[in-house]
């Protein structure tokens, strides 16, 4: 499993996960806007994509991504970043991609000086908190239907 940052050459290795994570989410599957949302975001700088990649029979296929966003403290005045999304293919489920995922995302963002990266996750999805709580993110501030983690990196 090879883990990679994505830029706009390399977009077309997150955009039918990206689909597939808002459809996991009740959203409409739309492919289009699955890759503009994403080409945008990358345009602008305003995210940092990273994909899990697997090697199967000499074809490349994507497993998993993540997306982070930043997140400004002006008390602070420093950037950290929000785990906003995080998917993996349901064959590659309780395979470890999601955690190389996070740990590339911790890595980057350490790299970047932040501080800490924070995430949000549903109540009901107990299988993402446990993989977040044994990579030490801790639980703060809870929401009403949402959890909220932080984890200093």
């Amino acid at each position: 499993m090879q883990i990679q940052r994505v830029d706009n050459s390399t977009l077309y290795l997150v955009a039918a996960l990206f689909d597939q994570y808002r459809v996991f989410y009740h959203q409409p599957s739309d492919i289009q806007l699955a890759r503009q949302f994403l080409q945008q975001r990358l345009s602008g700088n305003e995210s940092v994509i990273f994909v899990a990649l697997d090697n199967q029979n000499g074809k490349t296929i994507s497993a998993g991504f993540t997306q982070l966003y930043p997140l400004y403290s002006s008390v602070r005045t420093q950037k950290n970043w929000i785990l906003n999304d995080l998917y993996v293919e349901v064959m590659y489920r309780k395979q470890g991609v999601g955690r190389k995922l996070i740990e590339a995302a911790l890595q980057f963002a350490k790299e970047a000086g932040a501080t800490f990266i924070q995430l949000e996750t549903m109540q009901h999805n107990i299988t993402a908190q446990r993989l977040y709580e044994a990579m030490g993110f801790e639980q703060y501030n809870p929401f009403e239907d949402e959890l909220v983690y932080k984890i200093k990196v």
